[in-house]
């Protein structure tokens, strides 16, 4: 283990659970388990929700019940402060334009 608490893995093992990007880890009994995480596909994603009855609308009704406590943050962040904001972008509530000023 490094100073980073970096571990390198033995070939024979890899070998053993496949190609992985990513674990799931976990503390258990003290010991510490890596379970390989298998990204799904946009196909395979699609034949679960159908397999679970699942609809496009279904998503949605989900992702916007999810989004619903964020809306007030979202909200929030609608409008960059003005130290942000592009040269020469309007804002709903045009600020006076700024000159330079020789010292």
């Amino acid at each position: 283990m490094t100073s980073k608490n970096q571990l390198t893995l033995p070939r024979s093992v890899t070998d053993q659970v496949g190609a992985a990007e990513y674990f799931d880890v976990e503390a258990r009994d003290g010991q510490i388990v890596l379970t390989p995480v298998r990204i799904q596909r946009g196909d395979a994603v699609r034949a679960k929700l159908a397999a679970l009855g699942l609809s496009g609308a279904d998503v949605r009704d989900a992702i916007d019940w999810a989004r619903q406590e964020a809306e007030p943050a979202a909200l929030m962040a609608a409008e960059p402060p003005a130290a942000y904001r592009v040269k020469g972008a309007r804002s709903s509530a045009a600020a006076p334009a700024k000159t330079k000023r020789k010292a």
